[in-house]
């Protein structure tokens, strides 16, 4: 299963909903990829593939300085799971692969 792409997400937190896109390809020595929103970019860590979970590590600043661990489960192009922050309650995450084809990802 490949999970390289463009991934449109939606993170339902204690403080509102947040849009995200994350990109993932592969590098070489594995899964690597970059996540934007809320007017930043950060890059992915410790980017994971295991049959069908994904896991992945990603710190922000915006709209809270934060280190947050994704876990989700992949079922073609689509995903679902969680998102954690240390102690705080973990945010539901959902999201949908981009499609490929003329005009995709503008």
């Amino acid at each position: 299963m490949s999970v390289e792409g463009i991934w449109d997400l939606s993170v339902a937190t204690p403080i509102g909903m947040i849009k995200a896109v994350v990109e993932l390809h592969e590098d070489g020595a594995g899964l690597a990829g970059f996540a934007h929103g809320t007017g930043e970019q950060v890059p992915l860590t410790g980017v994971r593939l295991t049959g069908d979970l994904l896991t992945w590590k990603q710190a922000v600043t915006k709209p809270l300085r934060l280190n947050l661990v994704f876990v989700v489960t992949v079922d073609g192009d689509t995903l679902n799971g969680t998102s954690r922050a240390g102690r705080l309650p973990a945010s539901k995450v959902s999201g949908a692969r981009r499609l490929a084809g003329p005009g995709a990802g503008r």
